[in-house]
């Protein structure tokens, strides 16, 4: 297209015709034909539809930029030229905490004089406080500004965590979900020891963990199990960390105690299929680094909290990749200077914790494939045929076998304006989504409704002589997945749970063995027996030729992967570099690398 033509394209047009014959005034008819233009259209959608769904399409086409007037900076050019020390308040808001706490303490107060002093010693004593907390829990690398949705579920908690200690309650009962979440095993002994001090001040902490650091840290151990599912709910041990570890209900203990071991078959490295590189990287924090990823290798990125992990990866490679093979590239794309290596690839996938569905007619049977074949089996059943049911009459998705008040849905969405929505049983189908004359088909005594109830474990046995529905629950299985229902709703389920389902979707695939799969901590909310499922699913994607590129801190997961890249050596300004990238045997020569210092007596 040349100039003009791509603005009526993008922008649209409005053109006047005149045609044969006059109207009613007895002047010619003249009609117009309007295009919107493609960002017409787009503004249209985004203003004037309200479906969810449609607007997942959309984000493709729109990012965010910073604002052309103040540059991203916020506030009016009046509230800018307000400084102290020359600075604005936009340049401390860019520092991290621990530049910010450092500046305050020496170069500011240094900088004042006895006046300035006396006013500002109450200011800087809050301040420095404060940023003294967030610096203990380990988030010493997050800049001042940095956007609250920006921040990951572990680092929020911390936060908010920082601010209790501030407050110097006594008496009161804290219940943590996960505190170590994101953070490195170095950062891990700071945040153990805030924890201390909130409790001698006087509190007691609830925490759910499955960090063995914090664990080994607690007074009282509760442990439930002894599975998961309908096989867990029972209490199975508690006592102290050494009476735990001489437990044999303990499965946890046994772990700890080392009578149980992750460890997959030690491969090498295999340097047959290619590699991707990754040339001057500096989004963010980044130093202009290179990083190569050998093809066909579990791969473990890590390195202490802030140190550009996830900004290397997810905001970076995933990105340029996306852009490679499909064509686009989503929201933001982080700086570099080359890309090499992506033709030995046909995918990238990021293997997110994002929810399968968004509603509850989304479930493992529909996200995995294989609830056709199981309305196939109701179909071809006498009561069926007798009935002129086809397969259609038992989805949950179409009119005719469905309940129709909550349309398959089995709950009924009310929403409660400016809280979030609920969702309550349909009165009419009392949740069992189908009307009554789909339910009295019955396969093997069982109707749709009772088999969408039965467990991942319970199916495998159910269907053990149907292949094609067997091997795809196998997978659900293999993942450690055998507790959850096969109809179980979307929005029900963890963020590791609905990422462990996207994995079973893929080791189900017929692939090339051409994908790469991205994983940001898979390890989130699992326990140590959960770990060894995962890594043994990550393993079999390799095994079928692909790569998997895993960001973790769990050292379990880093010791069994062939190759590793050590970022750091701290976090924020202090990070941002490559330390070491190799097999994982040869990081323990690395002196800066405090991975190899936690790797020691693993390796």
């Amino acid at each position: 297209f040349d100039e003009d033509e791509l603005k009526k394209l993008l922008y649209g047009t409005k053109k006047m015709y005149t045609v044969h014959g006059t109207n009613r005034q007895g002047r010619p008819t003249q009609i117009y034909e309007k295009f919107d233009g493609i960002v017409g259209e787009l503004h249209r959608r985004f203003f004037e539809n309200e479906n969810a769904n449609e607007s997942f399409d959309k984000d493709r086409y729109v990012r965010e930029e910073p604002c052309t007037s103040c540059q991203g900076k916020r506030l009016k050019r009046e509230i800018l030229a307000v400084t102290i020390d020359g600075r604005n308040i936009s340049t401390f808001g860019e520092e991290s905490v621990i530049e910010f706490n450092d500046y305050v303490q020496n170069k500011m107060v240094q900088a004042m004089n006895a006046y300035e002093t006396e006013i500002a010693k109450g200011i800087v004593k809050e301040i420095t406080t404060r940023l003294s907390f967030l610096a203990n829990v380990g988030l010493g690398y997050l800049t001042i500004s940095r956007s609250a949705k920006s921040l990951s579920g572990g680092e929020l908690q911390r936060i908010r965590l920082a601010s209790q200690i501030g407050t110097g309650l006594t008496g009161v009962l804290y219940v943590l979900d996960e505190p170590s979440i994101g953070l490195h095993p170095k950062d891990v002994s700071a945040l153990i020891k805030t924890l201390h001090d909130l409790k001698d001040l006087g509190n007691t902490l609830v925490i759910v963990e499955h960090d063995q650091e914090t664990i080994e840290a607690a007074d009282f151990i509760a442990e439930l199990g002894p599975k998961a599912g309908k096989d867990g709910g029972h209490v199975t041990f508690t006592g102290t960390v050494k009476e735990m570890l001489k437990s044999k209900k303990s499965l946890t203990g046994q772990y700890i105690s080392g009578k149980k071991q992750i460890r997959l078959a030690p491969r090498a490295i295999d340097t047959s299929k290619g590699e991707i590189i990754l040339k001057g990287a500096t989004q963010f924090n980044l130093k202009n680094v290179t990083m190569r990823l050998p093809m066909g290798n579990l791969i473990c990125i890590t390195g202490v909290s802030g140190s550009g992990k996830s900004t290397l990866i997810g905001e970076t490679l995933y990105p340029a990749l996306k852009y490679h093979l499909d064509g686009y590239f989503t929201d933001t794309m982080g700086d570099f200077k080359m890309l090499e290596g992506f033709q030995y690839l046909d995918r990238v996938y990021l293997v997110d914790q994002s929810p399968i569905g968004r509603t509850p007619r989304s479930n493992p049977a529909t996200y995995i494939g294989f609830f056709d074949d199981i309305r196939e089996l109701f179909a071809n059943t006498q009561d069926a045929k007798v009935k002129g049911y086809k397969k259609g009459r038992f989805s949950f998705n179409l009119k005719g076998g469905r309940c129709e008040k909550c349309q398959g849905a089995g709950l009924i969405k009310i929403e409660m304006q400016f809280l979030p929505d609920i969702y309550v049983k349909c009165d009419v189908c009392d949740g069992q989504r189908y009307n009554k004359e789909t339910l009295d088909v019955k396969y093997k005594g069982k109707n749709i409704f009772e088999i969408l109830k039965m467990t991942i474990d319970d199916a495998c046995d159910f269907f053990k002589n149907h292949h094609f529905i067997y091997q795809k629950l196998i997978f659900l299985q293999s993942v450690g997945l055998g507790y959850i229902e096969l109809g179980q709703a979307a929005p029900t389920f963890s963020g590791g749970e609905a990422q462990r389902i996207k994995l079973a979707g893929e080791l189900s695939r017929r692939d090339s063995g051409r994908t790469i799969y991205i994983l940001d901590e898979p390890t989130t909310g699992l326990h140590f027996y959960d770990v060894e499922k995962l890594l043994n699913a990550l393993n079999e994607l390799v095994q079928k030729g692909n790569t998997v590129v895993v960001i973790e801190h769990n050292i379990d997961v880093i010791k069994n992967c062939q190759y590793i890249v050590d970022m750091g050596p701290d976090g924020g300004s202090g990070g941002g570099e490559i330390i070491y990238q190799g097999p994982i045997k040869d990081i323990l020569k690395e002196k800066r690398s405090y991975t190899a210092k936690y790797l020691e007596g693993h390796v």
